[in-house]
């Protein structure tokens, strides 16, 4: 068992930094192609609404705070769906996910009918829906609770990549994976400006498969890891149901034994 929840873990972690990945992608299509709006990074969003509000030239405003509004909604929503749920991967997680999967790769589907323009009121439906979707995931993804690997931030993590390094005096700890954070968030915006370039619907469409694979893959080893704890039970109560009856043969085997020594004293007596 202890050799499957370390394939486990790795998995998880593989999983999230593929999440990490799609949130790139979604963020390049919301900056790039619905009018400078992120939909997973807040920081990035809640910046430029200070400024839009300060007045700065052409920063968006509306689209700021819709997608604001609908993150929250979409983290308070994942919250209520996983509380109460068993840590790690649970059927929850898996419905979580393949929600925020589905949502994306239908607005990604749909875009190919209608095109989003900017300020429109369709552009800021796929906004408010990306937002929520990507809240979602960030609620699921923090329940799962992969050190350093949130899917939709990165500050954080690079914080902790410099501050706990050898460099600073630190052990080093988790370097590979929080430099994979990183490397993937930014490969996953570089992609998504590409696909940008082919059609707005494709980089959420990426987006979309990958997650609803991530879905799949979760479930997958959640069922297989309820069959490895499953096996480990009965093989638990196999041998304790043995142990007992091992222990009446022995008792029944030492009272032969005292049985004979007392009948053989009498016959010696």
């Amino acid at each position: 068992m202890k050799k499957f929840r370390r394939n486990q873990a790795r998995m998880h972690l593989v999983m999230m930094l593929t999440l990490t990945f799609t949130t790139g992608i979604i963020d390049a299509v919301g900056y790039l192609g619905l009018d400078r709006v992120f939909t997973a990074n807040m920081t990035g969003n809640v910046v430029i609404l200070g400024m839009a509000i300060a007045q700065a030239d052409g920063l968006p405003i509306v689209g700021p705070i819709v997608a604001l509004a609908a993150f929250l909604l979409g983290a308070a929503i994942g919250g209520r769906v996983l509380r109460g749920g068993r840590a790690g991967w649970s059927g929850r997680s898996t419905t979580s996910f393949g929600v925020t999967g589905g949502v994306l790769l239908g607005l990604g589907i749909s875009t190919f009918f209608v095109v989003p323009e900017e300020n429109t009121p369709w552009a800021f439906t796929i906004t408010g829906l990306l937002g929520a979707a990507m809240g979602l995931q960030a609620a699921a993804a923090r329940k799962i609770a992969v050190a350093d690997v949130t899917t939709v931030v990165v500050t954080s993590t690079i914080v902790g990549l410099a501050s706990e390094s050898k460099l600073a005096g630190g052990t080093g700890k988790n370097f590979p994976r929080r430099v994979l954070a990183v490397v993937l968030i930014l490969a996953g915006a570089g992609v998504g400006a590409l696909l940008l370039q082919v059609h707005i619907g494709v980089g959420m469409g990426v987006a979309g498969g990958l997650t609803l694979l991530v879905a799949l893959t979760g479930h997958l080893l959640r069922e297989r890891r309820k069959e490895v704890e499953a096996r480990e039970a009965e093989a638990a109560a196999a041998t304790a149901s043995a142990t007992p009856t091992a222990s009446a043969t022995s008792g029944g085997v030492q009272e032969a034994r005292s049985a004979t020594s007392g009948a053989n004293g009498d016959a010696r007596g």
